[in-house]
């Protein structure tokens, strides 16, 4: 978890594994970097306020780090860059943990038997006339 409960700040380091996008904004998210984390799921923060000047657009292995009151600290394997930001906004993908705790329903025997026959007669010519057929009667 990056935040305490209730909390917009941005409480420990962010660090992203592989290649890292750096996106420049003119609207409200002047900073956006998306990458991949150590887990492999992908992870997005998005600052609203301009982007370092010198900051490159990918960066490798990057750490998003809160340095002091409202400063972040970008450091990765091309350098270091400092600059003043309100509190990050830190996306990440929920569905693979969400799949996990909720397992899929399992599909009745009716429905499965009703499929199997009808892309059974897909299969042939026969069978295609006879779906047009009773496709066509309803």
């Amino acid at each position: 978890m990056t935040a305490v409960p209730g909390s917009t700040e941005m409480t420990e380091p962010l660090c992203f594994a592989g290649a890292v996008a750096c996106t420049r904004g003119a609207g409200a998210l002047g900073l956006t970097l998306a990458g991949r984390d150590a887990a492999g799921q992908p992870l997005t923060v998005a600052f609203a306020a301009p982007a370092p000047t010198a900051l490159p657009a990918q960066l490798h292995d990057a750490c998003v780090a809160p340095a002091a009151a409202g400063t972040y600290r970008i450091r990765g394997a091309d350098g270091e860059w400092l600059f003043a930001a309100p509190p990050a906004h830190v996306h990440r993908d929920v569905g693979a943990a969400f799949y996990r705790a909720i397992p899929p329903r399992p599909v009745p025997l009716a429905k499965r038997l009703f499929w199997r026959a009808v892309l059974g007669l897909a299969g042939s010519r026969s069978g295609m006339a006879l779906l047009r057929t009773l496709r066509g009667s309803s």
